[in-house]
Parts: structure tokens; sequence; C-alpha cells
């Protein structure tokens, strides 16, 4: 005998009552419930992940999205993948598990044939990354399943994101060159469409122009290690005299540095270079990277605890978390007497 027909049959009440009790639903007295759960421990009675999501009507799944670059899967990547990671942590608490995949060209321009949120194979989603288009994120948001972003934001549309202090991290990666005498400072940055990039490099301009330095500004498409290479040259071939340099991220301040090394400059003696999210081949890059660290984990453990907020009660207004950062000084930057 089944130990649902068990129960039912012990207790003298239907199938679906047991099943209510057992599955936190309505319409079962307490004392009838606790009887019953306590019963169904005794039998070692576990509710069947299936029965719980039909139940609930629930998949009990968390999409991680994150967009699809070239030649990169999201477990390479080394930002997003330390974000999973954090999520994983914090849902291995919960009942739920985490579906990855990548978002498309196809998917971004039509999200409505994103089947995995059309056809509700999952409850909530986590979107990760400037280069995830607001039409996207406002597609997903029409969806009515709850949604949470990871570095990015909306501009004029409230949701709820987690993003680390892009701006306040890029002011004090600045102020660390300019503290080591340099005054004619580069800046490589991604577009100014992603909000992290902007805060960013309102961050460096902050910091340069409060000093009275010189700033010198390139933007790529992209920021990864070959657009950062792409953006130090043509930034050296017009600023020859620059000493500093400030990137948006870590990917490219080291394209910066090789190709620094392929055009015979030294790094740190004649050129300081400073990162932003102190990813692992920061500290494994020649020479290791001085950068600011995000808590790439904690972003993703507090995305996943706002999405579980979010199923427990969708009426909650949305909020940015903010997590801080923290320069890491490393062998890529030294002081202008120090590099002569």
């Amino acid at each position: 005998m089944a130990v649902i027909d068990q129960l039912a049959q012990e207790f003298e009440v239907s199938n679906a009552t047991v099943s209510r009790a057992l599955n936190d639903k309505p319409g079962v007295s307490k004392q009838l419930r606790d009887r019953i759960i306590a019963r169904a421990r005794e039998l070692k009675h576990v509710p069947s992940f299936t029965a719980r999501s039909l139940a609930n009507s629930r998949t009990y799944t968390v999409g991680y999205f994150v967009r699809e670059k070239p030649g990169l899967l999201p477990q390479q990547d080394p930002f997003y993948y330390e974000i999973q990671h954090g999520i994983e942590a914090a849902l291995a608490r919960t009942e739920y598990h985490l579906s990855v995949a990548t978002l498309t060209e196809a998917h971004i321009r039509k999200p409505q044939d994103f089947r995995l949120v059309s056809e509700r194979r999952i409850d909530a989603m986590i979107l990760a990354g400037p280069d995830i288009p607001s039409d996207f994120v406002m597609a997903m948001l029409k969806t009515n399943l709850p949604v949470v972003i990871v570095d990015n934001r909306l501009t004029h549309t409230p949701v709820n994101c987690i993003n680390c202090d892009d701006e306040g991290g890029a002011y004090l990666a600045a102020q660390h060159l300019i503290s080591l005498g340099h005054r004619q400072i580069g800046v490589l940055a991604g577009p100014m469409t992603w909000a992290s990039s902007a805060r960013r490099i309102r961050g460096y301009e902050r910091a340069i122009h409060e000093a009275g330095a010189a700033l010198h500004l390139v933007h790529e498409d992209q920021t990864t290690l070959e657009s950062g290479g792409r953006a130090f040259e043509r930034l050296y071939t017009a600023q020859p005299h620059i000493t500093g340099l400030c990137a948006v991220n870590d990917a490219m301040a080291i394209g910066a540095i090789r190709t620094a090394a392929q055009m015979g400059l030294a790094v740190p003696q004649q050129l300081s270079v400073i990162g932003f999210d102190n990813i692992a081949w920061a500290a494994m890059n020649t020479p290791p990277l001085t950068t600011m660290n995000i808590p790439k984990s904690q972003m993703g453990k507090e995305a996943a605890m706002r999405l579980i907020a979010l199923l427990d009660d969708c009426d909650l207004l949305p909020s940015e978390t903010i997590v801080p950062v923290q320069l890491v000084e490393r062998q890529s930057t030294t002081s202008i007497e120090g590099g002569a």
C-alpha cells in the first residue's frame, strides 16, 4: 500500500487531504496536519519532487542566464562563474536548483521564443551582465516570473538588481594611481550603455579631475582581452606620454598589458595598470594585476536570496543591493619615482 493511501486510511481522510498536509497547502487544520506529518516521518515518507511540483505548479528551478560570448561558455567566464557559485550555495539551502543557459542573439532578438521561459520550465530567473539589453530585461519582467538582474540595472524602470560599488571602486582605483604620482592617466572603457561601465567611468573621471590630472578615454564595444589590447594600442599611439592606465575590467587591463609588452613597454616600470573585478586570471598575470576586488560569490548569494524572497512574496517592491569593493595591490602598479 502506498504511504499516502495508508495515511488516508489511518486518519480516515481523503488522499487529497493527506497531500495538502504534506505539501504545506491550505485546507487542513493545524492539529491534523501535525499528526499526518509526524506519522509520515515514522513511515520515513519523503514527498516526491514531482508530486510537490504538481501540487504547487512549480518546477523548483531557477534560471541563471548570461549573454553568449563567442568561444566562451558560461563556466569558462571567471567573473560570472563565481557569481554562479554564490547562487548555487544559497539555493543549496532551499528546495530549488539551478539551470544555467546562455542567451543567444536569437533570444535577444525574439525574447518571446525563449522556451525555458515561455514553456514555464523555470519559476524565476537571474540575468547577469551589463550586455543584456534593457528591452530583453523588460520582456522578461512582463512574463510575471520573478526576475533579479546582476551587474546591470535599468535607467528608468525599478527592478530588483545586485551590483557592486562601481563608481566608488573606480574612484579608489584612480586615486591609487594618483597617490603614486601619475598625472597622465588613460582609461579603457566599455559601452556607455552598459550600467557598470558608465558608473566606473564616472568614478575614474571624478578622481582624476579632482586631482587636476589629465584623463585620456578610449571606448570599445566589448570588454575582452582583445578589445583591451586594441583600445590600448589606439590610446598609446595618440597619447604616448601616459604613465597610468585604468581599465573597466581585468580582461581589458590584461589585454592592454600584453599589447604593451609587444610594443616594448615595461609594466609597471613605464606604465602602471589597474583593473577591476579581481578575476582568477588577475593574480596569475605577468605581472600580477593590481585591481579592485568584487565579492562575486556574495553577489550571487544576494541575488538568490532576493529571488527566494520574491517567490515567497511577489508584492515586494524592487530594490538595488550594492556590495562593497576593495583595492588589491599587486605588481602592475608603482610610483613614478619607483619606475624611473
